[in-house]
C-alpha cells in the first residue's frame, strides 16, 4: 500500500484552486510498487509498469501499400506511359524472393512484400492494359510511393509505450502487433468507497418515505472501475462519528485510497471531517470551483482519504478534477490533462471571478456548421437529469465573468473526462 504522512496535503491557503489541487496530488502522491503479470486481453484500463520497447519494426518487412503493380526503380517511366509485360502476382502472405525481370512488372496486392530491387507500386485505378495484354504505367510517379518501408511506422528498438501509460485500445493493438501476449502492468489501485447519512438507502432495500436511493455510490464506483481499479463496496455509513471513524480505521490498512460522498461540509450533522481528524488528520479543502467546493482529503494510517460532496452534480465534477489524478498518480500513471475543445456558447451565464465553474451542456450543430453548446435548462448540483440529458461540461475559468450567445467557450465531453 502506498504509505503518506499526515501533512502530505497540507495548504496554507484560504481556497485552493483546480490546478493547486491537481498539483498538491500528482507531486505528493507516492506511486504503488506492486506489480503484475496481465494478458493482453485484460490490459485495457491498466497502467504499464514497464517500458515496451519494439522487439521487431513496424512494418516488420517493406510491403505494399496498395493493389497495383511494382516496378523496379530503374524502368520507373520518365516523361510518357510505358507498356511493361507482367512478371508474375505477390500475394498478401505470400514470398517474393525473385527479383522483377528488368522491363517487367508484377502484379502486387495491399500487404504484399516487395520484390527485390523494387521500391515503387503504381495503383491498380491509374494502369491500363493494352490490346497486347500489357501493362501501361503512366508517368511521373515518384520513386517509393505507395510502399510502406520497414519500420516505417516504428523502427525496433524504440520505446514504443513508456512506462506509466494508461492503456486504451489502440495501445493494446500496438501491442499486439509485436506479437506480445502478456504486459508488466501496476496492479490495481484498492479503493474502498461508502457514501454516509441517514437520509440514504440502498438500492434494494426498504426505503423510508424520508429517504433517498443512494445513486452517488454507484456512479463513483463505475468511474473507479473505469479507471482500472479494484473496488470495495462499503455501503452506507450512518451519521455518527464513532462508527464513521470505526469503520474508516478498518478499511484504511487494505485500501490504498479511501472515497466518501456525502459529511463533507461544515453542518452539525456533517461528521466526516471530526471522525477523520480523530484517528488521523484531514485537510479540509474549500476548493474554487462550482459545483463542488467542499471537498475533504485527510491521512489515515498512511492511506490517503478523499471526501467528496453529496450533491451527484458536485460529486461527479469534483471526481474528474480530485479524484481521477489521484488515482493516476497512486499508480504511477503518465498525466492526462483535461484539454476543453474550443465551441461557441449559445446561452447567457455569468459567474463569480476567482472560481472555476462546469456548465453541463448539450451539443448542436448551428446553421453555420460550426458546433453549439446549449446550457442545461435547470440549475442544481442534485439534478441527475442535468447528467443524463448533456453531452458534457462547458469550462469556464477563474477569470471569466459572464458568457453571452456567440463567445468561444472550451467544452469537455463526457467520453474524455475518464
Amino acid at each position: 500500500m502506498a504509505q503518506l504522512s499526515d501533512d502530505c496535503f497540507a495548504f496554507g491557503g484560504p481556497m485552493m484552486s483546480v490546478d493547486e489541487a491537481v498539483g498538491l496530488i500528482t507531486t505528493r502522491v507516492n506511486a504503488i510498487a506492486d506489480l503484475e503479470t496481465v494478458r493482453l486481453t485484460d490490459a485495457d484500463g491498466r497502467v504499464l509498469a514497464r517500458d515496451v520497447v519494439a522487439p521487431l519494426p513496424l512494418p516488420p518487412f517493406t510491403n505494399s501499400a496498395v493493389d497495383g503493380y511494382a516496378v523496379r526503380d530503374a524502368d520507373l517511366p520518365q516523361g510518357v506511359e510505358r507498356a511493361f509485360p507482367l512478371d508474375g502476382r505477390i500475394l498478401a502472405g505470400g514470398l517474393a524472393q525473385a527479383p522483377i525481370k528488368p522491363g517487367h512488372t508484377a502484379r502486387i496486392f495491399t500487404g504484399a512484400p516487395m520484390p527485390p530491387d523494387a521500391k515503387t507500386v503504381f495503383m491498380q485505378e491509374d494502369v491500363r492494359i493494352d490490346e497486347a495484354g500489357r501493362i501501361v504505367l503512366p508517368p511521373g510517379l515518384k520513386p517509393g510511393a505507395n510502399v510502406r518501408p520497414a519500420g516505417e511506422d516504428i523502427p525496433q528498438g524504440r520505446v514504443a509505450l513508456p512506462a506509466g501509460q494508461r492503456l486504451r485500445p489502440q495501445h493494446v493493438a500496438l501491442a499486439a502487433a509485436f506479437g506480445l501476449t502478456s504486459l508488466d502492468m501496476v496492479r490495481r489501485i484498492r479503493v474502498a468507497v461508502f457514501s454516509t447519512g441517514d437520509e440514504l438507502a440502498s438500492p434494494g432495500e426498504p426505503r423510508a418515505p424520508s429517504q433517498l436511493f443512494d445513486s452517488n455510490r454507484f456512479m463513483l464506483m463505475a468511474m473507479l472501475r473505469r479507471l482500472g481499479c479494484e473496488v470495495s463496496d462499503l455501503g452506507i455509513l450512518r451519521d455518527e462519528r464513532t462508527s464513521l471513524a470505526s469503520g474508516l480505521k478498518q478499511v484504511a490498512g487494505r485500501h490504498d485510497l479511501i472515497l466518501t460522498t456525502g459529511g463533507v461540509s461544515t453542518g452539525e450533522e456533517d461528521h466526516v471531517k471530526a471522525a477523520v481528524e480523530s484517528i488521523g488528520s484531514l485537510v479540509l479543502w474549500r476548493m474554487a470551483i462550482k459545483p463542488g467546493r467542499p471537498v475533504a482529503m485527510g491521512i489515515i494510517d498512511g492511506t490517503p482519504l478523499i471526501g467528496l460532496p453529496g450533491n451527484p452534480v458536485a460529486s461527479f465534477v469534483t471526481f474528474v478534477h480530485v479524484v481521477r489524478p489521484t488515482v493516476l498518480a497512486l499508480a504511477g500513471g503518465l498525466p492526462e490533462p483535461l484539454t476543453p475543445i474550443p465551441l461557441r456558447a449559445a446561452f447567457t451565464y455569468k459567474k463569480k471571478a476567482g472560481r472555476r465553474e462546469y456548465v453541463r451542456a448539450s451539443l448542436r450543430r448551428a446553421q453555420d456548421g460550426r458546433l453549439e453548446a446549449i446550457k442545461f435548462p435547470r440549475e442544481g448540483a442534485g439534478l441527475l437529469s442535468s447528467l443524463v440529458e448533456t453531452d458534457g461540461l462547458v469550462e469556464l475559468g477563474e477569470s471569466i465573468t459572464a458568457v453571452e450567445p456567440g463567445q468561444d467557450v472550451g467544452f469537455l465531453p463526457y467520453a474524455d473526462l475518464l
